[in-house]
């Protein structure tokens, strides 16, 4: 009996330094997630009161992207060279500033350049400071890599996943019902500034340093073509074929991703005719399904099924969802239908993370997951302003196109990626 209470305090210690070793990974999760879902309800009206069309929504969420683009392998290979800790107070600290860039643009008065408001090229700017240092979602997961083991990598994983889900549900509900105060928009930056301080302090006082210098990396001369050109990225790691195998499994859903992203709330306003607050109401739910998906759901495919199967549930799933949503409009059956793509999404996130943690060389662990953090990036940095172009001539009509982007996803991946479910060299490293 005393022998199990000792495993059981044993056990219990080493749960909860555990976690505390993660809390400021989970911080960040969601404050990156924050950074964009607290703008989601917001920004299209917030493009409209400029009298704005509805492009500049896509150029907005492209101006952050586009530089994320940039900033995550960036980043990621800093990380490798410098450590992760200091890497990640500086980019948090970039976000931090992006918020009262954000607060300065609302203040300014509506002068016309170029075609556009003065304020809105002033937001521009606050979304391209935010997204170059947005980038340390790279550094947060080589972090997280750098401290579980091959058995934990994929749950933490999916915690991480639960965790953006909680950002989903928590930042389009504070964005909606800030916003809807007699703040207005600038309630909604306040609350931004708020979380984002929290993040900071959190990161200096209880981070430590998960990457000792006797594992890092000798810095390399980069060209800047490299930094934009992906293939360049991938050929200089030199990664197993299981990653590459991931990476262009994973281009083909960041496409998919972009597109909705950049045209749901747009999707949302002219079918059920949402306001701020009812928008901002509907992505809570749809970031409860998600928290909820990520952070239990998930983790039940990936034990009974493997990464690599739980990877193809979800891309079936999807496939499914999209051209499910557009048989009603029916906000009920809507939502049910909904909750299909929602759960697709959420057995992908966690399991190409996991992948790619699994099977890359720890000595380059940041800067891949830095290259897989570009992709996303890539596809949001060329593919919203595309979306909501197409949305504004096709409408609704473009959810069952986007079908054909996780189903060419779901093919690689049969084709080419059934090694993913084997154990790599790289698994004990």
């Amino acid at each position: 009996m005393i022998h199990r209470k000792g495993r059981l305090r044993s056990a219990f210690f080493y749960f909860y330094n555990m976690q505390k070793r993660l809390i400021p990974a989970y911080l960040l999760t969601l404050v990156n997630v924050l950074g964009f879902s607290i703008l989601m309800p917001i920004l299209p009206f917030v493009v409209k009161n400029y009298g704005a069309p509805e492009w500049v929504y896509g150029f907005l969420l492209t101006c952050y992207s586009a530089f994320q683009f940039i900033g995550a392998p960036f980043l990621g290979a800093l990380s490798d060279q410098q450590g992760r800790k200091p890497i990640l107070l500086v980019s948090q600290a970039g976000t931090l500033l992006s918020w009262f860039v954000f607060v300065l643009a609302l203040s300014l008065p509506d002068y016309p350049i170029f075609g556009l408001a003065l304020p809105l090229w002033i937001i521009a700017f606050s979304r391209i400071l935010d997204g170059v240092t947005g980038g340390n979602a790279s550094v947060t997961n080589a972090y997280v890599s750098d401290i579980t083991t091959r058995e934990e990598k994929s749950y933490i994983f999916g915690y991480l996943g639960g965790i953006a889900g909680i950002g989903m549900i928590i930042g389009p509900g504070l964005g909606g019902l800030t916003a809807s105060t007699s703040l207005g928009f600038y309630g909604t930056m306040f609350v931004a500034i708020v979380i984002s301080s929290i993040t900071l302090l959190t990161i200096s006082l209880w981070l430590k340093e998960s990457h000792p210098e006797e594992k890092r990396s000798v810095r390399k001369k980069t060209p800047i073509w490299h930094m934009i050109f992906i293939p360049a990225r991938v050929k200089a790691v030199n990664p197993s074929s299981m990653i590459k195998v991931i990476f262009t499994v994973k281009m083909f859903f960041a496409t998919m991703m972009a597109f909705y992203i950049s045209t749901i709330a747009l999707y949302l306003i002219d079918m059920f005719s949402f306001e701020e607050k009812e928008l901002g109401f509907f992505l809570f739910i749809v970031g409860l399904f998600l928290a909820f998906n990520q952070a239990f759901v998930s983790k039940r495919f990936i034990k009974r099924f493997g990464e690599y199967n739980t990877l193809l549930i979800g891309l079936t799933l999807c496939i499914i969802g999209l051209f499910s949503i557009t048989m009603t409009s029916n906000l009920y059956l809507f939502i049910a239908f909904y909750y299909t793509m929602n759960l697709g999404l959420s057995l992908c996130f966690p399991t190409f993370n996991a992948l790619i943690s699994i099977h890359a060389d720890h000595k380059n662990q940041g800067e891949i997951m830095g290259i897989s953090e570009s992709i996303n990036s890539f596809a949001m940095a060329v593919f919203p302003v595309i979306g909501a172009a197409l949305f504004g001539i096709i409408g609704f009509h473009l959810y069952q196109f986007m079908m054909l982007l996780p189903f060419i996803a779901l093919v690689l991946a049969l084709i080419g990626g059934k090694r993913m479910n084997k154990p790599s060299q790289t698994d004990n490293q």
